[in-house]
């Protein structure tokens, strides 16, 4: 059966019939392998092939995002399940995947033969073996010029050590397109992103969900010969900077507003020390800078007002979060019940009068 839903209402029909059939009640998951690309005619033959031979029984997806160079036929040649996403950028392609496509076990690859499929294996474990939600592959290469383009490196390592800053993790590559994760971060993780911020994206909200995110190392290799990069090295770096403070903003909104209330509360001390020194010290004993002492009390106040700010937006995103803790929890509840019903059908039992627990587990009387 295809693991591809025809349309996102499909997809909890898919759970039900594909779970009634078994499939995900053997003893290894179903796992996808999502290639979005955009004119890699050139190498996603190869990719296609290697993930077949690593995952003889997984599902091999390419997301053709508009590509003009036949990267579609070429993945159907090769074997591969193929759909189209018209909105162009990696963001739309994965989102849309993701939307589509039902697994136990997702792997997200780019399509341009420069990851170690052999490393999926690693990646898989981490999840099974190792209680990760999340495993990343680690980029190692011999060479890194031929590896990166100009600049990528310095900016991968910024990118890292800003996300470990603000976001208190230890993971080195956040950049990687190469990783594989469960079905629950698929469905409590939100993703709007439209371009190559969307690795960024999938990092920071999985971290802001309280997932665990490890790494693993994998070889890295420069591009074959006839194979283009699609980055655009400011464009694209602005925009992941951007996803960061936005998603930094929405995640931690006490420590981000808090920070500018301080700044300006800072400079607003700094402006009222003059017109206070005069007015306790001064030979008249009056304020003779007034605009010091009205720029410091603006001051003051914009800073009272975004530390209030913080306080606020933290206690909603707080509660939004406890809300949608149980929302999802509610769903896995529902999805349980539904594979326990499929498997009730397929040995012969009725099935009936059994009714799906509650979110919170627990039993009528």
């Amino acid at each position: 059966m295809s693991a591809i839903a025809n349309s996102p209402r499909d997809v909890g029909r898919m759970n039900a019939n594909e779970d009634a059939s078994g499939r995900n009640e053997g003893a290894f998951p179903h796992v996808a392998v999502l290639i979005p690309c955009y004119n890699e005619a050139a190498t996603i033959r190869e990719v296609v092939t290697d993930f077949r031979r690593e995952l003889p029984s997984a599902s091999i997806i390419v997301i053709d995002n508009n590509s003009a160079d036949g990267t579609a036929d070429v993945a159907s040649a090769a074997g591969a399940e193929t759909f189209r996403v018209r909105r162009q950028g990696k963001g739309h392609a994965v989102r849309a995947a993701l939307q589509r496509v039902d697994a136990d076990i997702y792997v997200l690859v780019d399509g341009d033969q420069t990851y170690e499929p052999r490393t999926v294996h690693a990646l898989i474990e981490a999840i099974l073996d190792g209680g990760a939600d999340m495993a990343v592959a680690r980029r190692v290469t011999r060479d890194a010029q031929a590896a990166y383009r100009p600049m990528h490196v310095f900016g991968n390592q910024l990118v890292a050590r800003l996300i470990r800053t603000l976001f208190s993790t230890e993971l080195t590559d956040i950049l990687s397109g190469y990783r594989a994760f469960t079905r629950e971060v698929v469905r409590c993780t939100p993703l709007v992103s439209r371009g190559f911020e969307i690795e960024t994206e999938l990092t920071v909200q999985t971290l802001g969900q309280d997932f665990v995110i490890v790494e693993r190392d994998s070889p890295y290799y420069a591009r074959p010969e006839g194979s283009v990069s699609k980055l655009r090295t400011v464009h694209d770096g602005v925009r992941v900077f951007w996803t960061i403070a936005w998603l930094f903003m929405a995640y931690k909104p006490l420590t981000f507003f808090g920070a500018i209330g301080l700044a300006l509360g800072l400079a607003g001390v700094s402006l009222g020390i003059l017109p206070l020194w005069e007015f306790a010290f001064g030979p008249t004993r009056s304020i003779r800078s007034l605009a010091l002492a009205m720029g410091s009390g603006l001051l003051l106040l914009c800073a009272l007002g975004f530390v209030l700010l913080g306080v606020v937006l933290t206690t909603l995103n707080n509660r939004f979060m406890a809300m949608a803790s149980l929302f999802a929890r509610g769903r896995l509840s529902e999805t349980h019940w539904m594979r326990r019903r499929g498997r009730a059908r397929a040995s012969g039992e009725s099935g009936k009068g059994a009714a799906p627990p509650s979110p919170a587990g627990h039993r009528s009387a």
